[in-house]
This record gives C-alpha cells, sequence and structure tokens, in this order.
C-alpha cells in the first residue's frame, strides 16, 4: 500500500540501521512536523528534487536541514552547470513515487544523484524525515544515514 515507506523498511532493515518510525497527521512543512515529531527543524533532512536549469534530465535529489534554504546556484554549480531548478509535482511523483513533501532523503532511482549538505549530519546524532508520506515519518541516526546513501556531501545551503 506504501511501497516507498515498506522499501525504506526493508533497506533500513536490512543494514541493520537503527531507526524509528512515527505515525502523525498528515504534515508536510519543515517546522509543523518538526513540532509533530518532536525534533529540532535543522534534525529534518528536507528533501527538494531538483534538475539542471535546461537539462530537464540531469536530477538531484538535494538534502539540507529543514531550517535552511536552498542555494539553486550552489546545487547546479555541483551538477555542473549555473543554476538548478525545482522539478514539477508530476516529475517527482514519477521519479520518486512520492509527492513533494513526502519525498524521504533516499535515491532508488539511478536517474536521481544524491547530495547531501554535510551540516545536516554534524549538528545532529539522528536525523527525521517523512517517509514516503506524510503520516509517518522516521528517525534514523545519522551514521547510518550516510554508511547506507553515501552521498556526495556538497555545501548547498543558503549563506
Amino acid at each position: 500500500m506504501y511501497p516507498v515507506f515498506d522499501r525504506l523498511v526493508s533497506l533500513l532493515d536490512s543494514h541493520g540501521a537503527r531507526y524509528r518510525v512515527l505515525q502523525h497527521d498528515a504534515e508536510g512543512q519543515s517546522f509543523r512536523v518538526a513540532d509533530i515529531r518532536g525534533t529540532e527543524p535543522g534534525q529534518g533532512a528536507k528533501a527538494m528534487l531538483c534538475a539542471l536549469k535546461g537539462q530537464a534530465e540531469r536530477y538531484a535529489l538535494a538534502i539540507l536541514p529543514g531550517d535552511h534554504k536552498l542555494d539553486m546556484k550552489k546545487l547546479g554549480a555541483a551538477l555542473g552547470g549555473k543554476k538548478a531548478e525545482l522539478v514539477k509535482a508530476e516529475t517527482a511523483m514519477a521519479l520518486t513515487g512520492c509527492r513533494i513533501g513526502a519525498i524521504p532523503p533516499f535515491v532508488f532511482d539511478e536517474r536521481i544523484e544524491l547530495i547531501v549538505d554535510p551540516s545536516l549530519t554534524r549538528r545532529y546524532e539522528e536525523i527525521a524525515f517523512n517517509a514516503g508520506r506524510l503520516d509517518a515519518s522516521m528517525i534514523l541516526a545519522s551514521h547510518d544515514y550516510l554508511a547506507i546513501t553515501q552521498p556526495r556531501l556538497i555545501d548547498i545551503s543558503q549563506a
């Protein structure tokens, strides 16, 4: 019924990751869902699916702390161009299987590059994120997240 959620549980279990699942009212806004989870806004792994501007087939899932804003120029440079832009909701759904706001900080499509702002995992021992659905979150040990995903770590937050 929730294929992305089920895939996450399977992936985390197969790696022996330390995590917990929280069921809650549907929420996609970083600050509001942090309050519901009982976590800090900065612990939230905000996931934004972007494309290199003018090159719609160059995708990146940008992950940054929930209390930061994405710098589209920094992300664009990381992708080898000048600027990135958010993809349309339909594209996000087609590539991730999730609606915007529910996308977890994991990539299951080889066309998407995972780029994580290192401040997310440096600041907190655990990260929190919507787990493929707006009514369920996961709280995961930061080092388990990095070991499983092996992302590119690049400063992509606005100064």
